[in-house]
């Protein structure tokens, strides 16, 4: 919080807080700062977002006791799940409108227009990924923008530190985003020897100088 004014909290995914954990976030948070969230596996690799609607139900209660400090709820659906219009259509058609939702597709299937305008349709944020892998696809499917930065493409995910080069190249996609309107909300999850916040720290000077 002294450095940075959003974050991207992933025990979530293994274990959801209850609702009076996002309440205390909400009142010990600054009023600038926003939380993003990601949602649980029980939902996204267990459930593979099918019947969606008990997790849906307690995600909403979460996220309105977070009020005002929310930021974006990220879905990443297993690397294993092949496209399915129809379920993701369904789980994104439960969603309050007031939930800003990013979806993370790993599997190559899903990288089509037509998943491109699914997404759209129901506001959701399209993420963008980078990292060993991972496909790198520079799509915006809504007012917002959320990049995870899971290490550079040449080393193991979670692992490796991003040249200045490469975080210059991300600061100009960002710039590119912002001056089309758009807000964006980045991540580093390389966070195997503390790159994750070095990298954070130098994109910021990039974006302000």
């Amino acid at each position: 919080m002294r450095e940075f004014d959003t974050v991207e909290l992933n025990a979530s995914h293994y274990r959801w807080p209850r609702d009076a954990a996002f309440a205390r976030w909400r009142n010990r948070l600054p009023a600038e700062f926003r939380m993003s969230v990601k949602a649980p596996r029980g939902l996204t690799h267990a459930k593979k977002l099918y019947r969606p609607e008990v997790w849906v139900d307690r995600i909403s209660a979460s996220w309105h006791e977070l009020y005002d400090r929310r930021g974006v709820l990220l879905v990443q659906l297993p690397p294993t799940l092949e496209r399915d219009d129809e379920r993701l259509g369904w789980f994104l058609a439960r969603l309050p409108w007031w939930v800003q939702v990013a979806v993370e597709m790993r599997h190559p299937s899903w990288h089509e227009e037509a998943v491109f305008e699914l997404l759209a349709r129901h506001r959701a944020s399209y993420c963008v990924m980078s990292g060993a892998g991972l496909a790198c696809v520079l799509q915006s499917t809504a007012p917002l923008v959320y990049v995870r930065l899971h290490g550079p493409s040449n080393d193991w995910l979670y692992a490796g530190s991003y040249s200045d080069d490469e975080l210059s190249w991300w600061a100009d996609r960002i710039r590119e985003w912002e001056r089309a309107g758009r807000e964006v909300y980045a991540y580093f999850n390389n966070d195997g020897d503390g790159n994750a916040v070095r990298n954070a720290r130098r994109l910021r000077e990039l974006l302000h100088s």
